[in-house]
């Protein structure tokens, strides 16, 4: 199964009837998604002075999100979207508030890394109810996909603005106020979303029994929760490492500059692939998207030279959002009838557990052995997980077209 959109699909999914303000309220709660735990990093390491800590709390929440993701997705599936995301934003002002008295009180490491994981829990998952949504709103083909696309566009596009946002805020006079404010947008956006008409007419479809592993009952489900777990190491060891060089060579603003230049090329070759997708079938595409990304990212490490390290990335960076938008379509194909949410949950869970292991293994060896073996082995780490990806492919043989996710009732 193999859909491509153009840009008339693009507008056909965005002015589908129903859909302009969940689209709307989704990007104000999407937005600040890679905003929070580097706001609170931050504003921890500003507070208690130690970068020990505040890594701790950040590492924190990113587990957080991680378990997160999966059980609030699952909860979706089964109530709908609406109850779950109006709790889950009441229960993020509470933590967010117990974590700025916690951090301004001094108190111990332990306690704000506890804050920081409930931090990460509580981030209502609007992405993977928005992601669901769309199953509703549009029937299957090139304006599904095209829908896909845009998600995965828009949220690279926030990964450029969140951390760029961060940056700025630990300048104001409180060091809390980035934290504030992303956590205002994703509470705004949410309980938004959440009371949008199109998002309260939904019900859960009818479940075929109950499954301990939920969307993780497939063969073909565990296989694309395995190539997003490799696209997060690849980036992971890549995050840390283009900075490390930037640093070294004396100019360590330009490590988020040289990222942030990266996303912009994968948002713009998302949009072409999402017209031309290729290799046709998925069971192919999924490990020849890891794979070329992870050949992109090898030749980083010829260079210690800025431009030219600058250049090779923005190649690299090409292969990101049609890796993204893949991981969504696939989920159509493979996850069990009613778990869509918990489906996505899923992806967001892998990106991030693979994002945590590259960036702690990239960091060992920036430091121990030099920047250049860290672009190694995200190669390595991608070619290896993409070969395990190609050598499931048959887990995609029991295709189905899929169900309706979600129901509306009127």
């Amino acid at each position: 199964m193999s859909h491509s959109a153009g840009l008339a699909d693009f507008r056909a999914a965005l002015t589908t009837p129903g859909a302009r303000t969940p689209v709307l309220t989704s990007l104000l709660a999407r937005m600040p998604i890679a905003m929070v735990g580097l706001s609170l990093l931050l504003y921890v390491q500003r507070e208690t002075g130690s970068f020990t800590v505040a890594g701790l709390v950040s590492a924190g929440s990113l587990i957080g999100v991680a378990i997160g993701a999966v059980a609030q997705g699952r909860i979706m599936d089964r109530l709908g979207p609406t109850r779950p995301l109006l709790i889950a934003s009441g229960l993020l002002v509470a933590t967010v508030t117990a974590a700025i008295i916690a951090i301004e009180t001094g108190q111990s490491g332990p306690a704000m890394v506890a804050l920081g994981w409930l931090i990460g829990l509580t981030e209502p998952m609007v992405g993977a109810a928005s992601r669901a949504l769309w199953t509703h709103l549009v029937p299957p083909g090139p304006i599904r996909h095209a829908a896909f696309a845009y998600e995965a566009i828009s949220l690279e596009v926030f990964f450029i603005l969140g951390p760029a946002l961060a940056g700025i805020m630990v300048a104001a006079p409180w060091a809390g106020t980035g934290l504030v404010f992303s956590a205002a947008c994703m509470v705004v956006g949410g309980v938004g979303f959440a009371l949008t008409t199109a998002v309260r007419s939904v019900r859960p479809a009818p479940r075929r029994g109950g499954r301990l592993l939920g969307a993780l009952a497939t063969p073909g489900m565990r296989t694309v929760a395995l190539a997003a777990l490799g696209f997060g190491v690849t980036v992971g060891f890549v995050e840390v490492a283009i900075p490390a060089a930037a640093t070294n060579a004396g100019h360590a603003p330009l490590g988020g500059v040289m990222l942030a230049a990266w996303s912009l090329t994968s948002v713009v070759f998302g949009v072409y692939y999402a017209g031309r997708p290729w290799p046709r079938s998925m069971a192919l595409r999924l490990p020849f998207l890891l794979g070329m990304f992870a050949l992109f990212v090898i030749p980083l490490a010829s260079t210690s030279n800025l431009l030219w390290l600058a250049v090779l990335s923005l190649a690299a960076g090409m292969w990101i959002t049609p890796q993204s938008t893949t991981h969504s379509t696939a989920i159509e194909l493979v996850a069990p009838e009613g778990t869509a949410t918990e489906a996505f949950g899923w992806i967001v869970t892998s990106v991030t557990l693979g994002l945590a292991a590259g960036q702690s293994a990239s960091g060992y060896l920036v430091e121990h052995v030099g920047v250049w073996s860290a672009f190694i082995a995200a190669g390595v780490a991608g070619l290896l997980i993409a070969g395990l990806v190609l050598a499931r492919r048959n887990t995609f043989t029991e295709q189905h077209d899929p169900a309706p996710e979600l129901v509306a009732v009127s």
